[in-house]
Parts: C-alpha cells; structure tokens; sequence
C-alpha cells in the first residue's frame, strides 16, 4: 500500500515546472523499473495536457532504454554474439514490446526453402544462387540505397514485415540465414559499404593480416548480386582508398551489429530526437 501511495505521490509530481523537481521525480520513477509503466500509461491517457504526455513519454522511454542497456550488456558478455538476437535488441530501441518469435519463424520459413535446395555436390557460387534465388525472388525482399529518413529500413522485423530493407538489414538477413545453413558467408569492412563475402570453407582465422586469398567471391545484399575481386578492386580504385588486408577480414557478430547501431544512430539528427541518438551511440560504445 505504501508503494501505491508513493507512486501516486511521484505521479502527481510529473507536471512540476520546476525541472529540478522533474529531476528528481524522473530518477525516482525510473528506480521502480518497467513495473510502474502501466501506471504512466494510465496517467498519459487521463492526461490533457500534452507537456505532461511528452515527460510521460519520455520516462517511458527512460525506462525501456535502462533495461534494453542491460540485454546489450548481457549480450556482450555472452559466449557466442547471436546475430539475430543482437538485431532484434536494436529492433527493441524503436519497438521495446517487438517479439522476437514471429521473426525467427519467418527466418526458419525461409531456411527451410532455401536447405531443401541445397546438396553437399553445390559449388560456392550455385549455393549462393540458390540463397539470392530463394530470399530476392521466391520471398520478395527488395533492396533500398540507405536513407537515414527512414529508420524502420535498418530493423530486422520491419524488413521482414514489409520485405525491404537496405544494405544493411538485408546484409543481416543474409548473414544470418547463412549462418542457420552453415554457409561460410562473413561480413567484410569495405569503406562505405556493407558487403558480404563468401569465405573458403575451413576458414576461420581471423588474425592472417591479408585474407584476400581466402575469399571466393563478394555478395551486395542490396540484391543479391556477385561481385569477382577484379570488381572490388575497381571500386576501391574509384574511391581513391588502397585495398589494404584490414578491410577483407571477416567482422565479428559484435562488430556487425555495433555498425548497424551507429548507422541507425544517424537516423536521429533532429533537435528533439537527438536524445536517442546519444543512447545510440552509448549502445554501440558498450560493444567495444
């Protein structure tokens, strides 16, 4: 009953004009943790007035960030970086009540379209085929130029949702459908671009200082399409950046999905949104 009766007391707080009141009244409702979000949802639809709906916000907000901070704290530190699960945290920021279960279900509908195609006689390239086939053609998934005005084109569930994404969630999608197959496809670091490439089997040495030699070819997830290494060097040579070994070393998981976090991060350049961009970017710190 006392906890009630603070609560209450804390609520009626939240329109104090004076910001160090507000402060103080936000710190404390935040320590309740994501229990007290009902009530805050209560109170916003009971609401006039709209200053009060936007601190209500706010402290929503607050409250799922605090917790979303500890998953990718906990993520981190695990073992193995799952890469799905690391998207659908970013998901999370925009979308805290996103469920991950349709979206594996979705993913397994399209592994399992793909494995039934797949033989042990396929080269490299034909399993590719059969991948881009099955993901671009038979799915649907289209590819957009990356565009920070539209932020949904960076998660994982909305890609599925509406089967467009851009490089990057494409690139994740891929790279996780590879995973699920065993298809020894990694993210690369070419400057500008998300690009995937497709590793000889076996390979897993991440500290060889140059493992050109090592790939067979590079995937645009945009669409799907191969390039040969004559291509990239061509696009290196038109950026005006030498292709030194760095850039063709297969990215860790951590490292894929701290890109993704950043770029996401630049969809928040207006004034009243710049607070997300912040926590985005503290996200992505956290991974280092």
């Amino acid at each position: 009953m006392e906890t009630n009766k603070e609560i209450s007391a804390l609520l009626t707080l939240i329109d104090d004009p004076d910001e160090e009141v507000f402060g103080l009244v936000s710190n404390k409702i935040v320590d309740y943790g994501t229990n007290i979000i009902p009530n805050l949802e209560h109170l916003w639809e009971t609401t006039p007035d709209e200053e009060v709906q936007t601190r209500i916000e706010l402290l929503i907000h607050r409250l799922h960030f605090t917790d979303l901070t500890e998953d990718f704290r906990q993520w981190n530190v695990s073992g193995h970086h799952d890469l799905l699960l690391g998207a659908m945290l970013t998901s999370k920021f925009q979308f805290p009540d996103v469920s991950t279960a349709p979206v594996m279900q979705e993913i397994e509908k399209v592994r399992r379209n793909i494995w039934l195609e797949l033989n042990n006689y396929l080269t490299p390239l034909e399993q590719i085929n059969i991948v881009t086939s099955i993901l671009y053609s038979y799915y649907g998934l289209k590819g957009t130029e990356i565009n920070y005005k539209e932020p949904n084109e960076f998660l994982m569930h909305k890609t599925l949702e509406a089967k467009r994404g851009n490089q990057i969630s494409n690139g994740l999608l891929y790279l996780v459908l590879c995973e699920l197959l065993d298809i020894p496809v990694r993210a690369i670091n070419i400057p500008r671009q998300f690009i995937i490439a497709y590793f000889k089997p076996g390979y897993s040495d991440e500290s060889l200082p140059n493992p050109i030699h090592k790939i067979e070819f590079y995937i645009d997830p945009t669409s799907g399409q191969v390039f040969t290494q004559q291509d990239v060097e061509s696009y290196f040579k038109r950026i005006s950046v030498p292709p030194v070994g760095a850039y063709f070393k297969p990215r860790k998981n951590k490292q894929v999905i701290q890109q993704l976090i950043e770029e996401f991060s630049k969809c928040f350049t207006a004034e009243k949104d710049k607070y997300k961009q912040v926590e985005l970017l503290d996200l992505a710190k956290l991974l280092d």
